[in-house]
């Protein structure tokens, strides 16, 4: 094999192991490949923090029930790479729903706890995180049947 063909496999295969432990980490590593020539080359990659929300689903509206109650289910997927995690908060955005309760589907690694007048979901670590939130508002102000916009705003901050 070609000393130029050699030091491109080299390249290739060197690249391949240092993004694969990187990706998942968030930091920069350097190292240093010597291949059959007399050079050495060094590489440094840097992967940038990465916070996604994948989904955030939710009916846009909300029908009362009879007795007047509101109840409504959100999906909220986060990806993230940072190393102290993130945290969700929830919180009323419409003055016409009050008595608001939010319960989770068991998610390992989240956290959720009132905070006042809403509520935080919080991770302190990276990964995929998918929850399942049940929320559920008092009589609402409206005429019973009637619509009422999804009244949860959903904030994401990183630790």
């Amino acid at each position: 094999m070609k000393p130029a063909h050699r030091l491109l496999s080299a390249l290739a295969v060197g690249l391949g192991l240092v993004l694969a432990p990187a990706a998942s980490q968030g930091e920069a590593q350097l190292t240093t490949l010597a291949p059959a020539t007399s050079g050495a080359l060094d590489f440094r990659i840097v992967v940038p923090p990465v916070m996604r929300v994948l989904e955030n689903s939710h009916p846009s509206q909300l029908t009362s029930g009879a007795d007047g109650l509101l109840s409504g289910q959100q999906r909220l997927v986060v990806l993230s790479n940072m190393k102290r995690g993130f945290c969700v908060t929830l919180r009323l955005r419409s003055p016409d729903v009050d008595q608001w309760q939010v319960r989770a589907a068991p998610e390992s690694g989240v956290t959720l706890q009132a905070a006042g007048q809403a509520y935080r979901l919080c991770s302190d670590r990276p990964g995929r995180y998918t929850m399942v939130l049940q929320h559920q508002f008092g009589p609402s102000a409206h005429v019973p049947g009637a619509g009422q916009d999804w009244p949860v705003q959903t904030d994401i901050t990183t630790l």
